[in-house]
């Protein structure tokens, strides 16, 4: 399990809870300005309900990580490793273009693209490049991510592969994609 999907909710609970506590301070000041002070007074009791409640949520949040720590340092110890929950079931190579094949197309399209661009622009200019190419299942998408096709997928692992090789860029924006002297390097022998 690499990522705690738990404790990225409950972040996201804390900081929505936080913003109703800060919302309720600040009506609180309102009333208290406009001279209503029942309402000031309300507004501050819900204020602090709200408060004693987020203070409980953080107990369960800091209960969750120590339960979740412990059950990663035990899986660990026992050797286990993540369990998977789906049975995968891989296409033969055949049926679609493989993420090689898409090495060359992605830097050309950089280079015509200027160098740099963003990432929905470089995978239109790859697919009009490869349209051609493209076999049975390349423009299917796949069971794990259905709103993108397979080429797609493959032509960004392809990137990510590049990147790691120093191809592209490795310092650029997010969604940004940029070629680098090694890659025009490489583009121009081959």
């Amino acid at each position: 399990m690499k990522k705690n999907k738990a404790n990225e909710a409950f972040k996201i609970l804390i900081k929505e809870i936080n913003a109703l506590v800060v919302g309720l301070n600040e009506e609180g000041v309102q009333a208290l300005r406009a001279g209503d002070h029942k309402k000031a007074l309300e507004t501050i009791k819900e204020a602090g309900r709200v408060s004693d409640f987020l203070s409980k949520v953080k107990d369960i949040q800091k209960e969750w990580a120590k339960l979740f720590s412990k059950k990663r340092g035990v899986a660990r110890k026992a050797g286990i490793r993540k369990i998977k929950t789906k049975s995968i079931i891989r296409l033969p190579g055949d049926l679609y273009t493989s993420e090689k094949e898409f090495r060359k197309p992605i830097l050309e399209s950089l280079v015509e693209l200027g160098g740099r661009a963003k990432k929905s622009d470089v995978l239109k200019k790859i697919e009009l490049k490869m349209k051609n190419i493209f076999k049975k299942f390349d423009c299917k998408p796949l069971p794990s991510i259905p709103h993108s096709h397979r080429w797609q997928i493959s032509a960004q692992s392809c990137r990510n592969k590049l990147l790691q090789e120093g191809f592209i860029k490795n310092d650029s924006p997010r969604g940004i994609w940029e070629i680098s002297e090694k890659g025009r390097k490489w583009l121009e022998d081959k």
